[in-house]
C-alpha cells in the first residue's frame, strides 16, 4: 500500500468546545477544508452550549507541556494557530514552541464567548498583549477584544497600540459591531491598511473567529502570501456563515464543510 504524502501541518493550540462551534473542533474542520492537517493541543476544557459559557477549566500544565513537546519532536509544523489560553502558566511553553518552529503564527486572542461570557481574566489578557502578541505574525481580535487589549476606543488607535508591542500585522474584525456591513480592518506595522467589507448576515454566530484564524493559518501553511491568504480565508468564513448550522437553542455555528 502506498502512503500519501502528508499535507502541511498546522499546530492548533486551543480550547475545547463540547458543541463543536468553536475551539479545537472548529480548527480541525477549517484547517482540513483548506487542504492542510490540524494537530491539536487543548489548553482548556469548557462547560458551555450555543448560548454561553459557564466554566473554563485549564488543562494541567504538565500534560499540556508534555503533549506539545511530543508533537514538536515528531512532526514538522508549517504554521501555528493560537486560540483560547487556559492559564498564564501556558505562555512560556507556547513561546518556546513558537521559537523552535519558526513558522507563521496566527493569534486569535479569545477573551469572551459569543454569548458574552468571560473566557479570560485580566491577567490572561495582559499576558496575551504583553507576551503573545509580540510573537505573532498576525493577530485577529474582534473589535471588542482589540479595545480591551489596547485600552483604545477606535480600531485605528487600538491597532497602533497593539502593533507597537511587536506584532507584525493585525486584522480587527467587526462581526459584532453595529454596522450595516461587516468591516474587517487589516493593519501592517509598516503603515499599510486595507478595509474588507462583507455583507452582514441576520443571525448571530458562535465560532466565526476560530474558523477565520485556523483557515488563515492553513492558507499560510500552504505557502500563500498574506494578502492572498487573508482574502481566501475571509471568503471561506463568509461561505461557512451562509450555510451555518443550528445545533442548539443559541447562536448558529459555521458550516465548515459543504452540504
Amino acid at each position: 500500500m502506498t502512503i500519501a504524502s502528508s499535507p502541511p501541518l498546522v499546530l492548533c493550540i486551543s480550547g475545547h468546545d463540547p458543541g463543536g462551534g468553536a475551539g479545537l473542533q472548529a480548527d480541525i474542520e477549517a484547517v482540513g477544508a483548506q487542504g492542510a492537517h490540524a494537530l491539536g493541543v487543548i489548553t482548556a476544557l469548557t462547560v458551555q452550549d450555543t448560548r454561553n459559557v459557564r466554566r473554563v477549566e485549564p488543562v494541567a500544565i504538565d500534560i499540556f507541556a508534555d503533549q506539545l513537546e511530543l508533537l514538536l519532536a515528531d512532526s514538522r509544523i508549517a504554521a501555528i494557530k493560537l486560540g483560547l489560553l487556559g492559564s498564564t502558566a501556558q505562555v512560556p511553553v507556547i513561546l518556546d514552541a513558537i521559537a523552535r518552529c519558526r513558522v507563521p503564527v496566527v493569534l486569535d486572542p479569545v477573551l469572551r464567548a459569543g454569548g458574552g461570557g468571560t473566557l479570560a481574566a485580566d491577567a490572561t489578557a495582559r499576558a496575551i498583549a504583553d507576551r503573545l502578541l509580540p510573537a505573532a505574525t498576525i493577530a485577529i481580535p474582534n473589535a471588542d477584544e482589540a479595545r480591551r487589549l489596547s485600552g483604545e476606543p477606535t480600531p485605528a488607535a487600538a491597532a497602533a497600540r497593539l502593533l507597537a508591542t511587536g506584532c507584525e500585522q493585525l486584522l480587527i474584525t467587526g462581526g459584532d459591531e453595529a454596522t450595516t456591513e461587516v468591516e474587517n480592518r487589516w493593519y501592517h506595522r509598516d503603515g499599510r491598511e486595507i478595509l474588507f467589507r462583507w455583507p452582514r448576515l441576520p443571525q448571530g454566530f458562535h465560532g466565526a473567529g476560530c474558523t477565520l484564524a485556523s483557515a488563515l493559518a492553513a492558507r499560510l501553511a500552504l505557502g500563500e502570501a498574506m494578502n492572498v491568504a487573508l482574502d481566501r480565508a475571509q471568503r471561506y468564513v463568509h461561505t461557512c456563515l451562509e450555510r451555518a448550522l443550528q445545533p442548539g437553542r443559541g447562536r448558529a455555528i459555521p458550516g465548515r464543510w459543504p452540504r
